[in-house]
């Protein structure tokens, strides 16, 4: 038995490890790091203006911004949100979106924004605060930066630039308050502007170094993004938001005209993300991703009418400027737009596209030698990337054997690809083919850009390759490592047979890690490519023998393969529904219906069914209603009327089990119950009166506060320290589903607590649906994993298992709302906040985890016994998914292609916690109290 044990806890050490290590291969293969160091910076030579306003409005929507009448449903709303900045772009400035990339965080945003450059996807991963690359900025190339706003976003353009060329001034972070009026925050970034022009009025060194050319002043308004996320973007708190920023766009640029006294300064206003209707960013949404860009001043053309074919559609027809030109760009682009203005260097990692590269239509800048400098800006811009490529196809060159270069510049010169190009174009240019030279330049960048994509891409067949044979060979391995045992070769056949496994794959380890030295191939390489080296070596060495001597010995029918073969096409499809289910929600409310009237009708037994009839109609009404809940909609708003009921759902569902299941200490039982139903009532007084607080614009309650982090704490900490002598099993659970219910509470917005009744219902009848279907006789109750022999109808249970993991995430749909959380944290505070979010998505899973462990008691199964049958089934999925991730489409598309894999890849991973936290937590309970029950079945 020790020896099984030790081979088991194995097979799942190597699990976990190859699928941690394994989440890499998708960012190896899609995703590159923008940063190439030692790079020629390019510029410029004549400035249309001498200093430059960034004003950058955290979170705010294009549409809500310039819609009229977007919010019509607020009663006396204005037609006109945003009157100033709508008379900047009818009367003397240029508009349009700025698309921003994945993930649409401010981080990111702010990066593409000031760097040029689009993060590599995973850096939303690496912190909040800190920056997970250096980078090069407009910041570091101005003359000098006085930037204004959050500690989250500024502190990141001071780290590595110049010793005292970015200056800023932050407020702390306790003043970003969800529960306060987030409009002080961009009041202070005005009033901190306004201070420092009238200090200089008396600083003599201050004001030399404001009139430096090449000035940038950086604004950053956070209002928006807390305001949305405290009230959503439709609500009254946000447009009054809107009016602020308009305000202090219009006061900003009166104290430049004050304090300078020309017009020499360039400003532009954009925004690092917009934000979904349930007032969220980071998710998806297109509303996300489409942000406001309006430009005036020095350097920049004024309202042009509109072009031929239109370049408005459906979504910007309600803001009535279909008569004006609308020039969307990349969010990277504006950090060309910036560099261009101020004549600094272009970031050396930009692959932004300046506006005016375009020869079709008009861009943004206005030269004062006419289409001259924007031909030489679309040269400069062209010289930028072109470097760029230049880098990666030198790093490219040096580490690949048979290396291909990009096509396009495969007949150019090998040592400075595309200078017969930048040679053509700056010929152009002399001979003053302006139109010509942008077209070309233009047809440069596009071809340099393909280059890049093409270099960053250049090992995805590879890694693909790797990918799959890995996952196939971890299903091979696994399978094998289940169904049949270890051999022990007694033959002489058998060893020459081991012996020549090893070297094979010694060989092929061998060469791939002398064809990675010879690359100088990322460190990752040499560990990916060992995992299916070992699967397959281990696969072939154990079931060749076994699969001789089967084949030899003829005992397969046609019949029995058909069987097999029907139940391997009703897993694979059950687990590709899943993969569906991912996308279209309604698919887990299919399989509930699929679990709980199907199933019983079509595949028990008449008898069965007649025996177990009192059983299946609760089954299939719990199954039922928690079908309910996947077909609801994702966008929640806090409903209190629906907390309350599921509050008292749990109430009911607690005082019911405390009469149902027995207990040998009845006070002790009831003592329990009586202070669990008392912390529940608590806890939804509490959140009635902080949430009707918070509605009322009144602030978090500090009394409410501390109760309810009171109750969260004891609810959440105290079921872990509860021990009693051979505890009944139920009672155990019930301790956890009563305690989590107080946590759900505090924590929910509308029907997440009804979910969490519905579904624990559920996976109690679970136990009592499978223990009748297995039919168990009384047997010994030892889990001695020598004597557990997997059957046909294990692959069943481990299916319904994963379904509800999944379902436990899955079942209400986003549950990532801010609302919540400000009843116990009203300050931001990212961690916390994802600690509390992060919460009420596990506690499902504690529930889960103690019932799994009750199945396998009542089947008289060993621990873990169903999760490694599931270990053969998951990276069905998983394989799905690495090949449906894209880099290219919308942000939608990509954002979820990389979370689906990413959530598969830890799905073993969060299985295995869940088998291992419901061992641990039923230690104490008594697992005679359910085998005896068996003996009445």
């Amino acid at each position: 038995m020790q020896k099984r044990n030790q081979s088991i806890f194995r097979l799942l050490l190597i699990g976990l490890v190859f699928h941690l290590v394994y989440i890499g291969t998708v960012f190896d293969c899609y995703f590159t790091s923008p940063v190439v160091h030692g790079m020629q910076p390019h510029k410029l030579e004549v400035a249309e203006a001498k200093r430059l306003v960034l004003i950058v409005a955290d979170g705010l929507r294009a549409d809500l911004l310039l819609e009229l009448n977007a919010f019509a449903s607020i009663p006396d709303a204005p037609e006109v949100i945003a009157p100033y900045l709508r008379s900047i772009i009818e009367t003397r400035g240029a508009f349009g979106l700025s698309h921003t990339h994945v993930p649409t965080e401010s981080r990111p945003g702010h990066v593409a924004l000031i760097g040029g450059m689009y993060e590599d996807v995973s850096a939303v991963t690496r912190g909040w605060k800190t920056n997970p690359v250096d980078f090069d900025s407009v910041f570091n190339q101005s003359a000098h930066t006085f930037s204004f706003g959050s500690p989250d976003i500024l502190p990141m353009f001071a780290r590595g630039a110049t010793p005292g060329k970015v200056d800023m001034w932050c407020y702390h972070e306790d003043e970003e308050d969800f529960t306060k009026d987030a409009t002080a925050l961009d009041v202070w970034v005005l009033a901190h502007l306004r201070a420092l022009f009238h200090n200089a009025t008396t600083d003599s060194r201050l004001d030399g170094t404001l009139r430096e050319n090449q000035t940038i002043f950086f604004l950053h308004l956070l209002g928006l993004d807390t305001t949305g996320h405290s009230y959503r973007p439709h609500s009254r708190e946000y447009m009054a938001n809107i009016q602020v920023v308009d305000e202090i766009v219009r006061q900003t640029e009166q104290l430049f005209t004050e304090f300078y006294k020309d017009q020499e300064t360039a400003f532009i206003f954009t925004a690092d993300h917009g934000m979904s209707k349930i007032g969220n960013h980071g998710d998806g949404d297109p509303d996300n991703t489409r942000t406001p860009l309006v430009a005036w001043g020095k350097g920049i053309r004024g309202p042009l009418p509109d072009s031929t074919p239109p370049s408005h559609d459906a979504y910007s027809a309600p803001w009535k400027l279909t008569h004006l030109l609308r020039h969307d760009v990349e969010q990277a682009d504006i950090a060309a737009l910036m560099s261009a203005l101020l004549g600094v260097n272009w970031p050396v990692n930009s692959v932004g596209v300046l506006p005016d590269v375009d020869s079709s239509r008009p861009g943004y800048l206005l030269s004062f030698d006419g289409e001259k400098t924007q031909a030489q800006a679309s040269l400069v811009n062209a010289k930028v990337i072109l470097e760029h490529y230049r880098m990666k196809h030198e790093i490219k060159k040096t580490h690949t054997l048979f290396y291909k270069p990009f096509p396009y510049f495969a007949t150019t010169n090998g040592h400075n690809p595309g200078s017969e190009f930048v040679t053509e174009v700056q010929r152009k240019i002399n001979m003053g083919a302006y139109t010509e030279a942008r077209a070309l330049s233009a047809q440069l960048i596009r071809s340099t850009l393909d280059g890049l994509r093409y270099l960053e891409t250049y090992d995805r067949t590879l890694i693909r390759a790797i990918v799959t044979v890995a996952y196939l060979g971890w299903i091979a391995f696994g399978a094998v490592s289940i169904y049949l045992p270890q051999n022990n070769p007694e033959s002489g056949h058998a060893e020459d047979q081991s012996s020549a496994l090893d070297v094979i794959a010694a060989v092929v380890l061998a060469g791939f890690w002398s064809l990675f030295t010879l690359q100088r191939s990322p460190w990752t390489f040499y560990l990916y490519i060992c995992f299916p080296t070992y699967f397959w070596h281990q696969t072939i060495s154990r079931a060749w023998t076994p699969l001789l001597e089967y084949i030899k010995g003829g005992s397969m029918h046609i019949s029995t393969a058909r069987n097999i073969l029907a139940q391997v096409c009703l897993i694979v499809g059950a687990l590709e529904s899943m993969v569906i289910g991912y996308t279209h929600r309604q698919i887990w409310s299919a399989g509930f219906v699929v679990i709980g009237i199907i199933w019983p009708l079509a595949f028990w037994s008449s008898e069965l069914r007649s025996r177990h009839a009192v059983l299946l109609l609760p089954w299939a009404l719990t199954c039922l209603s928690t079908a309910v809940f996947p077909l609801l909609s994702v966008d929640k708003e806090e409903n209190l009327f629906t907390i309350i009921i599921g509050g008292l759902c749990m109430l009911v569902g607690g005082i019911a089990g405390a009469l149902l299941f027995r207990e040998r200490n009845q006070k002790q039982r009831a003592f329990r119950a009586i202070i669990a139903c008392l912390l529940l009532v608590v806890s939804m007084l509490v959140t009635y009166s902080s949430a009707s607080s918070l509605r009322a614009r009144a602030g978090l309650p500090r009394i409410n506060q501390v109760l309810g982090w009171v109750l969260f704490l004891t609810a959440s900490v105290l079921p872990f320290f509860i021990r009693a002598h051979n505890m009944n099993p139920k009672n155990k659970i019930l301790i956890f589903f009563m305690a989590f219910s107080v946590c759900f509470v505090l924590l929910s917005i509308s029907v997440e607590g009804l979910f969490y009744c519905a579904f624990s219902a559920t996976l109690l009848l679970w136990i009592e649906i499978e223990a009748a279907v297995r039919q168990v006789e009384h047997e010994s109750s030892s889990k001695d994993l020598q004597a557990y022999k997997p059957r046909p109808d294990d692959l069943r249970i481990a299916v319904f298992f994963l379904f509800f993991v999944q379902v436990a995430f899955f079942g209400t749909g986003k549950s990532f709302y801010l609302e919540p959380v400000y009843r116990l944290v009203p300050v931001f505070n990212p961690f916390l906040m994802a600690v509390l979010l992060m919460f009420k998505v596990v506690s499902p899973y504690i529930i889960l985890a103690t019932c799994l462990h009750l199945l396998n008691v009542r089947l008289h199964l060993p621990p873990f016994s169903l999760f490694l049958v599931a270990l053969t089934l998951t990276d069905v999925m998983t394989m799905t998914f690495f090949f449906n991730v894209t880099d290219t489409g919308s942000w939608l598309e990509i954002g979820q292609s990389i979370s689906f894999f990413c959530i598969s890849s830890l799905l073993l991973v969060w299985a295995a916690g869940t088998c291992a936290v419901g061992e641990i937590l039923m230690t104490d309970t008594d697992s005679t109290t359910e085998q005896s029950r068996n003996k009445t079945d």
